[in-house]
């Protein structure tokens, strides 16, 4: 074999380091476990031991119904994720992930890839999901996808004490793969795969005996034989090892702070201003001069200096000030060009910036620099002896794509199963039936002792278990003695009735939780009760185990999906009920300016921040009677409509139901009537207004006729009693007149003042119920949006 490159020995050296003994009987444990849960309970051997006592070899399983009730309680229901956004402008970004999750979830077959991903957690101790990029979807655009790679295929640094083994400081796959199916894998390395040979012994045919001892061989995880394999002409194909490193490394960034100084506009800005500062400056300097050239000359007038020493005076007085007026120029250049740059952030790798200082301009720039390091994922594929790919991870992507579910995490890499503290009960229950079912045997097929020639055996073998059968003894021989089988303990029927209560106990799943009707409670309340105390072992599971893993899938589909999704795509997420219409999503929208170029884009989705959480409970069974009594419940209190409800119910042609009896459709009717009713009492409320103007005219006309029948009194008066009363009877007449027709136009307004506050009463209580109605029917509309 030709000399292996540094890079090729060294993944080699790494799966030779971590595929250690402990690895080994790790892996053998649990796929014992596996074997158990599907009914490979008897290795050959044992098999062969029970027929050659003629037991019998069948076996109880009583594991697989754990492993199945399990599977259902973690995968009732699909997980689904919230994502939280950073600030205000992710919010919608945050809500887009939602939609990005459920797409590539579809794309994915996610929920079937994720029972499996159970169910090897449940019988192997560990399941995987990946993360990873199908480059030719989409036309070449790319996707990301979520695979299942076999948990016996993964090997995780024994160092690593985190739950997601997120402190490890490697994660190597490693598959046994025929060279054909791997240059499918990469039709662009066929040339270097066909070349590639042998695997850690150099060879084609060492590798299968890889980490199992002679002892393990029945249970161990059987890598494909050459004679297994064969390519489309018929051919044997050639095995080749391949293996997948991830590790994490540490990548120098700088946090680099920029003057990001003003442009040749906002120069040209700031020289105008300053422009206009120093002009008034200059001015102001001209008038000084001036004062300070008219204090010379008057000081020389007066004889107090002499002219020499005024021109020297006045001569450095205006060097002076051409000096400071300089001087605010360059200070007010400055200061206007401080308050224009503005500090700027930027994380750029330490080999950027080794070359960006090669630009002085761009060196003047730098405030301020700080060092740190990143988790970033290198990755390395290796066939054989020959490497096909390096690379390092995009800069956003910082764990592993590999999230692993455990069923009982120890601490360390290596799990315990729910399916290895059931195999000593099972083998228990399989040998207890074993020997009844055996003793049983024994008991209706009699064994005989006689002496030998004293009976025929053929004739006695045929027929000494046939009812009424007559079997004959040679003369003078003593007749055949049945031998009875020892009669089993009543304790040991025992045994076995513990035995299955003990396995549900250890497992956590009871018959009550399986349908068993015995086990069942009486009441609905007392059902649900066993319902939701019976899974608080299942619960426990989910929340310490399978919900942290959920949650580091989320976040590791959202940085791929950030580093994959940079263009703009559009996709169709299909909806799970017939009510809700398909929604159709868009993301990375370019934003055009007038000249039809690309100035930005609408939902950037990769330069969203926020963080994912899974919801809690998303993937457990609901109890469908507890749950839709629930949901009446709330209806009745007003908190739901009828379609929530409608939409959780398990009745056909939802759809056509809500067209027709949903209280929406019901509320429109009710919108028509309110409608009419409004239009009839904006109609009332015409006439009233009517109404209260005709009554205040009629109050006007009833004043002017007191007013003139009045007058017309007092002249009737007066031409009357002119010649028999004085004048001082007259004035007490015309006084008393005129107290009479102030009393009768006081009763006269106050029957139209009522009459008028009756009127403004009934206007006030009309407008108040119309304004009622008004509300409420805003509120129907508002509901029905």
């Amino acid at each position: 074999m030709a000399k292996l490159s540094k890079k090729v020995e060294r993944v080699w050296n790494i799966f030779k380091n971590v595929n250690s003994t402990t690895r080994r009987q790790w892996e053998f444990i649990n796929q014992k476990g596996f074997d158990f849960a599907n009914d490979n309970q008897l290795t050959e051997e044992d098999r062969q031991d029970l027929e050659d006592q003629g037991m019998p070899t069948f076996t109880i399983n009583r594991i697989m119904p754990v492993v199945e009730m399990l599977n259902f309680y973690a995968t009732a229901n699909r997980p689904r994720w919230n994502a939280i956004g950073v600030d205000g402008s992710d919010v919608d970004l945050a809500a887009l992930f939602s939609d990005i999750s459920d797409y590539i979830w579809d794309i994915s077959n996610g929920s079937s890839l994720y029972g499996n991903a159970v169910n090897d957690c449940i019988t192997k101790s560990v399941g995987y999901l990946m993360v990873s990029v199908d480059a030719d979807s989409d036309n070449g655009m790319g996707d990301v996808r979520i695979t299942q790679p076999e948990p016996f295929d993964v090997f995780v640094d024994p160092k690593a004490r985190d739950i997601l083994f997120r402190d490890a400081s490697f994660i190597i796959i490693r598959k046994v793969l025929p060279k054909t199916h791997l240059i499918n894998l990469y039709p662009e390395k066929a040339n270097v795969i066909k070349k590639a040979s042998g695997g850690l012994e150099g060879g084609g045919d060492n590798f299968t005996e890889k980490s199992l001892g002679p002892d393990q061989k029945d249970f161990s995880y059987k890598d494909i034989d050459e004679s297994e394999t064969s390519t489309l002409d018929g051919d044997n194909d050639d095995l080749i090892e391949y293996y997948e490193l991830y590790e994490k490394i540490k990548v120098p960034y700088i946090n680099v702070f920029l003057e990001q100084k003003p442009s040749k506009k906002e120069m040209k800005l700031i020289a105008k201003q300053v422009q206009e500062n120093m002009q008034a400056a200059e001015e102001e300097f001209q008038v000084k001069l001036l004062e300070k050239q008219k204090e010379l000359e008057g000081l020389i007038q007066e004889g107090k200096m002499i002219p020499e020493r005024a021109q020297l005076e006045l001569k450095n007085f205006q060097e002076e000030g051409v000096r400071q007026l300089k001087e605010m120029e360059e200070q007010a250049i400055r200061q206007m060009e401080k308050q224009k740059s503005t500090i700027i952030q930027k994380v750029v790798s330490e080999a950027e910036m080794k070359i960006l200082k090669k630009e002085p301009e761009f060196v003047d720039l730098i405030v301020e620099e700080v060092k740190f390091f990143q988790n970033r994922i290198k990755y390395t594929c290796v066939a054989g002896d020959n490497l096909l790919r390096e690379t390092v991870l995009p800069e956003n992507i910082t764990e592993y794509p590999i999230i692993p579910f455990h069923f009982k995490w120890t601490g360390t890499p290596f799990p315990i199963s729910a399916v290895s503290p059931l195999i000593g009960k099972q083998m228990e229950l399989n040998k207890a039936h074993q020997l009844m079912v055996h003793n049983a045997s024994l008991g209706s097929s009699l064994r005989w002792m006689h002496e030998e020639g004293s009976v025929d055996t053929d004739y006695w073998e045929k027929y000494a278990s046939s009812p009424g059968a007559l079997l004959p003894i040679r003369p003078g021989a003593a007749p055949p003695t049945p031998v009875q089988p020892a009669p089993l303990s009543n304790a040991f029927f025992g045994i076995v009735q513990e035995g299955k209560q003990d396995m549900e106990y250890l497992a956590g799943i009871f018959g009550s939780m399986m349908g068993d009707t015995q086990t069942q409670h009486d009441t609905f309340r007392g059902m649900l009760a066993m319902d939701e105390y019976g899974t608080r072992r299942v619960k426990q599971w989910l929340r310490s185990s399978i919900e942290p893993a959920l949650k580091q899938m989320g976040e590791v589909v959202k940085q791929f999906s950030q580093a994959v999704y940079t263009a703009h795509k559009v996709f169709r997420i299909v909806q799970p009920n017939a009510i809700q219409e398909d929604k159709q999503v868009e993301m990375n929208v370019p934003l055009y300016n007038d000249f039809g170029q690309v100035i930005g884009k609408w939902r950037d989705y990769a330069s969203g921040k926020f963080d994912v959480r899974i919801v809690s409970g998303s993937t457990m069974p609901v109890n469908r009677w507890a749950y839709l009594d629930e949901m009446k419940q709330l209806l009745q209190l007003g908190v739901i409509d009828d379609i929530a409800v409608l939409a959780e119910s398990d009745i056909k042609n939802k759809e056509t139901i809500v067209k027709r009896k949903s209280m929406y459709s019901q509320m429109q009717g009710q919108l028509g009537q309110m409608d009419e009713k409004i239009k009839d009492q904006a109609g009332t409320i015409e006439t009233l207004e009517r109404q209260l103007v005709q009554a205040g005219i009629k109050n006007k006309v009833m004043q002017a006729d007191v007013e003139i029948n009045k007058k017309k009194e007092e002249v009737k008066g007066e031409i009357k009693d002119q010649g028999r009363t004085t004048a001082a009877e007259q004035k007490v007449l015309r006084e008393k007149e005129k107290m009479d027709s102030e009393q009768r136009g006081t009763r006269a307004q106050n029957e139209t003042d009522k009459a008028v506050d009756q009127t403004k009463l009934s206007l006030q209580s009309i407008i108040e119920n119309t304004k009622i109605e008004m509300n409420r029917k805003k509120a129907l509309e508002s509901n029905k949006e």
